[in-house]
């Protein structure tokens, strides 16, 4: 069910980034960006399947966790994922750690057999070993349930949005200034705020039933629901602590969500409530 649902998905998004991408090259150059926008939403459906991973690990600054550049940290963390990836029946993915202080993580590929986990030092410093194996476990669940490959996917529509719409902002729709005098500097500045709204708004649409179900997946592959509880209260005291600026594109990947905000932004959110996480876990006793 979660693969044939999330594999439809990811196909709507892909036809949604063309859409923009065709649609936006005729508002900037014209007829002749109808086929410039075509191109380039056959690379960018392409890159999005093949290489969005890559682009949210180097968004995020991750570098490979290896015995070699961290040995350490793999001593501790290798064992746990394996453990906890065998039981879910699913191969070892990559590991990586970033520099980032705040405590956060995120799992990102295509299918389980591509799959990729990303620490904070942040988080490796703040969880005990029983918290962190809630928190694997989580990510290990969106790997399972193949929500990897659509989160993915909407990050890099989401950075093509916003910059689709800066671009808007600074060249003002020139192809179709013949059509429309006058009318340019309105639309651009219209694009400019509609963008980020719009790749927000792709974010929250796909991010917050499958926190649930990552959840629900970490307590059932721990057999307790507690270590992750420990780990999302401390990860939701330590966030607001140590804010995490993290590339907006990519906020809807992490366990947490690392940007802050009130007001509107709660409609934009791409988590759900922390509390209401907690409270459904605690019913999973």
């Amino acid at each position: 069910m979660h693969n044939s649902s999330n594999s439809l998905k990811a196909v709507a998004l892909l036809g949604l980034l063309s859409a923009i991408l065709i649609v936006g090259g005729r508002w900037l150059a014209g007829d002749q960006g109808i086929y410039i926008g075509l191109v380039i939403a056959v690379v960018m459906n392409g890159a999005s399947y093949f290489f969005s991973d890559k682009l949210a690990l180097a968004m995020s600054g991750a570098r490979p966790m290896t015995p070699e550049y961290a040995p350490q940290t793999y001593a501790r963390i290798a064992p746990m994922v394996e453990s906890i990836a065998r039981r879910m029946n699913i191969p070892m993915p990559k590991l990586y750690l970033t520099p980032e202080p705040s405590p956060n993580a995120f799992a990102t590929g295509r299918n389980p057999s591509h799959s990729s986990i990303a620490f904070t030092a942040g988080i490796l410093q703040l969880m005990d070993d029983r918290e962190l194996e809630g928190v694997i476990a989580h990510e290990l669940g969106h790997v399972l349930h193949r929500d990897i490959l659509i989160s993915s996917v909407a990050a890099t529509l989401a950075a093509a949005i916003t910059a689709l719409s800066r671009m808007a902002f600074w060249f003002g729709g020139s192809g179709r200034r013949d059509d429309r005098e006058g009318g340019s500097g309105f639309e651009a500045l219209a694009m400019l705020i509609l963008g980020p709204i719009a790749a927000m708004l792709i974010q929250m649409a796909i991010s917050r039933t499958r926190e649930y179900d990552a959840d629900a997946a970490s307590a059932k592959y721990i057999g307790s629901p507690y270590p992750l509880i420990g780990a999302l209260r401390k990860l939701d005291a330590f966030a607001k602590r140590i804010p995490m600026e993290a590339n907006p594109a990519t906020s809807h990947l992490y366990i947490m969500k690392p940007l802050g905000g009130g007001g509107l932004m709660k409609l934009f959110s791409t988590h759900p409530n922390t509390e209401d996480r907690i409270q459904r876990l605690e019913g999973l006793r």
